[in-house]
Formats: C-alpha cells, structure tokens, sequence
C-alpha cells in the first residue's frame, strides 16, 4: 500500500530529470513497480502515450536503475529487489527538440548524439561510417569496454515523422532514415540488455520497425495501463497535501478518464500539477499544444463532430498510422484527444468504443472545431456566454436567436472554400460542438429501444433531447413530430426532471436554421 504524503513537496512540473525529483524534494508517484516487471518478462519493449504523460521521466528512471543510482531508489517499489552491484551502460537517444522538417536534421541529430556518447565512454568512432554502423559501433563498443550488455533507451522516437507529416517526402525520408537506426538494435542483440522506445504514435511494423520486429508492444497491455498518468491511488497519496480544498469530483471530471484497457483510468499528470499550483481548472494540456494538423484533417475528411464520441475502431485500425495512411481514430487515440470507452468483443475479434477522456478535451478540441466549422473565432467568446446564460433560464427562444446568429455570421466565402459545408450532419456539428465546447453534460445518439436520439443534454436539473433534420422546406416539424413518436423522452423520466423535446430543421440553401420547434414532455 502507498504511503499517504503529509508533507507537501515541490511540483515537478517540466522536470523529467529522475535524479532531480528524488533529491531535491519534487512529488513522485512510484512507477518502478512496472518497471520491475517489465525487466522480469522481456527485453524490448514499445510504449505510445499523449505528449506530456511522462515518459521522458519513465526512461530516465530506468536510465538511473542500470546505472546503479540507489540511493534515488530507496523507499521505492523496486529497491529491495535489484542487483545494486552490477551497472550496465546505456545509451539514450532522444529527439524531443529541433527541426524535423529540414531533410538532413534527423541524420546531424542523430550523429551528434552518437558523438557525444563516445566522448563521454572515451570511445573513438568513426567520422565517415553512417549513423547506423557508428549506433552499432558505439553499442559493441561499450559492451567491451564494460563487459555488461548495454541498454537503449529513445525517447520520441517518432517525432522526426509527426513533425514533417506536412512535407510528406521529408516525413518519408526521415521515416526510412530511423528504419535503418532502429534496426541497429536488433542487430546487435547479443550486446543488448533491455530496449525502450516511446512515443506519441504507433507506426505500423512494417513501415518502421521491419528491422526491429521483436518489439513487445505494451500499449493495450492492461497490465501497463497505469504505467503513465496519475491513479486515484496516487492522488490519495502522493498528491493528498495537495487536494485539500478541491472537489475531487471536478478534478476526476477534468482530467481523469484516459483508458489503455486497464481496470483503471489515469490522470493526466500535466494537469493535476497545473491544477496544485494555480488552484483552478483550466485546459492547461490541450493548450501546451494547439492541434492544427489534427483540426485539418478532421475538417479535410469532413467528420462530423458527434462521431467523434463513439467512434469504433479495432486494434489494427489503433495501429494503422504511417506517412501514407493515417486512420483518423488512430491519429486521435494516440494524440490523446479520444480514449477507449469500452472494449467489445466480436466474432473472435476485439473492437473499441472510443470516446472523449474528460471535459478538458471535450470542451477544447470542440472549441477549436468550432473556429473551424464555423468561420473564425470574432465574438464568438461573447455569443459562448449568451447561449451559457440562455440555458441557465431556460430561455429556449433566445437559444434559438443565438444559433441563427451564429450561422448567419458565417462569410459566405467561407462555405465557398471549405468542402465541409456541404457534408451531411454540418449543420449539427456546429450545433453539437458549441455546447461541447461549454462544457455541457451530452449524449450523442442515446439508444433506447425506439431507436437513436441524436444529442441528449443534462444541464440545471433540466433534461434537452435534440433531433437534427436538413429539410427542402421549412415548418414541417418532422424534426419534433419524431421525437414525440419515438417516445424518447421515456428513457429520461425516471430523473424526474423537466424534458424539453427540441426539433431542429437546417435549410441547405439558407444555410441557416429553417426550424426550432420546442415543446416539454
């Protein structure tokens, strides 16, 4: 069991120096215990998590752990069962900086690193010989020299690639440059102790590690689900200084609910440390980062914004990202934006719902599609606060003014450049991700034995159900003349809450709400 920490600590925020946390006092939340493991089973290993979930922290502990460092290890899972008198040498490769889009920047990075892990072993390598044969030269070398197998550790080992997807030749260049790099490793196997990759993606084995295909992929492994990210446990412990005073529901809704088939969910650590030190909630991940390639895509192939939450995939679809052929649930799932919901198993195969991890991520990802599908963010901070307001009152009229002025506001040379206007379910994506993007508690196409209801919303002690219809002509009310028939407000009476029964009709042509029909269960 973990010892509860009365003591407040330092937040470690930005520091992924192992070293640093354990001597200067930082908060640290035990992972060696999956360590220990890890090395009891295998040898090489692969491990994909969103940026900024610790894994530059991961390889540096284990970094410190073959190196011998035990007094950073006292007190901690692995510390009494480790050889503290053998030491193995390790080389680390890291491509966490520079610019990747340069066609020759991975090679000089790469050979630099190279270099100065010689200089450090006092080893002589070779100017002319390629980056490749001077990894294997350096490997063998300080296997020699130490008479122990050496231990590799890459840290982003993918970015090279994600950072030039928007110069497609670069991006396969330096894809095929790291083929050859990380081939080294299984050469050399005789030499090696143990092997960790990680990254933000999962590229297909054979586009990338066709030379290294002895890598056991941990990702979905439910027995390293927990290997990065925060646990309840952990919060309850490490962090319980920390959570005094803050609602540990809010915290759990904001930043908990990230899912790698374990039978518990993780916390994003970049939040929970932002959250400690600022005492407040705020989209402190999602904007260390803005996703423009994401958003591109997402408009580019003309996704509709409710399939976002309950998109389906299996694993080899999880898997399937490459330079050529990026599958969009891939791309999200491994980003972090989406999360495994639920794991089904069908006809011998196993198949995921994914699903948004935490308001965070809803709210932000929503917000930034909505700058998209709705033409640029002017006043929309404003109109954000109105709709949040007209909701609080109920006032299902003003909701009603405030969407048309919403679509009425789009240039319509914006429709005229972007091909997603005119994609069925437009209409309602804008719709669906302004209320995302306020936070508002949604249900996307709630079954029930009458069928699917398009959006449901719980807000105030209030119960919303939406159906969406693009019609020809306005005032046919097929929209709320469904939601009456279906019977769908059945399924939500048992709350004993006030239903309101919206029927919304588009106008293709107008491009702007044609009807809003509202009427209470």
């Amino acid at each position: 069991m973990k010892r509860v920490n009365a003591e407040r600590r330092k937040l470690p925020i930005g520091i992924q120096t192992f070293r640093t946390i354990r001597e200067e006092g930082y908060y640290y939340a035990d992972k060696t215990d999956h360590i220990r493991r890890l090395l009891k089973e295998g040898t090489h290993y692969f491990l994909s998590r969103p940026r900024r979930f610790g894994k530059s922290l991961l390889l540096d502990t284990v970094k410190e752990l073959f190196e011998g460092s035990e007094e950073l290890f006292r007190e901690l899972a692995i510390h009494g069962d480790w050889d503290w008198g053998q030491r193995h040498p390790v080389v680390r490769l890291s491509f966490g900086r520079g610019d990747f889009t340069s066609s020759d920047y991975v090679h000089e990075t790469v050979t630099r690193q190279i270099a100065a892990a010689e200089r450090r072993a006092e080893l002589t390598g070779d100017p002319e010989a390629s980056a490749p044969e001077r990894f294997a030269e350096l490997i063998e070398g300080l296997r020699g020299q130490s008479g122990e197998r050496v231990v590799v550790l890459v840290d982003e080992y993918d970015k090279p690639i994600l950072d030039a997807l928007g110069q497609p030749e670069v991006a396969r260049a330096n894809r095929d440059f790291l083929r050859g790099l990380y081939s080294v490793v299984k050469d050399c196997d005789a030499h090696v102790r143990f092997t960790l990759l990680t990254g933000v993606s999962k590229f297909s084995k054979v586009n990338l590690f066709s030379g290294l295909n002895n890598l056991i992929d941990i990702t979905l492994d439910p027995e390293y689900a927990t290997i990065c990210g925060y646990t309840e446990a952990d919060l309850d412990t490490v962090f319980a200084p920390e959570m005094a005073g803050l609602d540990r529901g809010e915290v759990r809704e904001w930043y908990n609910g990230y899912s790698w088939r374990g039978g518990e969910r993780v916390y994003n650590p970049f939040d929970v440390l932002l959250l400690c030190r600022r005492r407040e909630f705020g989209a402190w991940w999602f904007e260390t980062g803005t996703p423009t390639f994401l958003v591109d895509m997402l408009t580019r192939r003309g996704i509709n914004t409710f399939e976002l939450d309950g998109l389906e995939a299996d694993e080899r679809m999880l898997s399937s990202f490459d330079v050529e052929e990026i599958a969009i649930e891939a791309l999200l799932f491994q980003t972090g934006y989406l999360t495994i919901d639920e794991s089904m198993h069908r006809g011998g195969r196993v198949r995921y719902r994914l699903g948004y991890p935490n308001r965070e991520v809803r709210r932000s990802l929503n917000d930034v599609l909505l700058e998209r599908l709705a033409g640029g963010r002017e006043n929309r901070t404003l109109a954000a606060g109105r709709l949040y307001d007209h909701f609080l009152a109920n006032d299902l009229a003003a909701v009603d003014a405030e969407f048309r002025s919403m679509f009425a506001g789009i240039p319509s040379d914006w429709h005229r450049r972007n091909d997603i206007a005119r994609f069925e379910g437009y209409y309602a994506s804008v719709f669906y991700a302004a209320l995302a993007a306020l936070g508002m508690d949604l249900t996307v196409e709630d079954a029930s034995s009458a069928g699917r209801l398009d959006l449901a919303m719980r807000f105030n002690g209030r119960v919303y159900l939406f159906e969406f219809k693009v019609v020809e002509r306005a005032g046919e009310g097929a929209a709320l003349r469904q939601l009456a028939e279906k019977g769908y407000a059945d399924k939500y009476r048992h709350l004993g809450q006030p239903i309101h029964l919206i029927g919304i009709e588009f106008s293709e042509g107008r491009r702007n709400i044609s009807s809003f029909e509202a009427t209470e269960a």
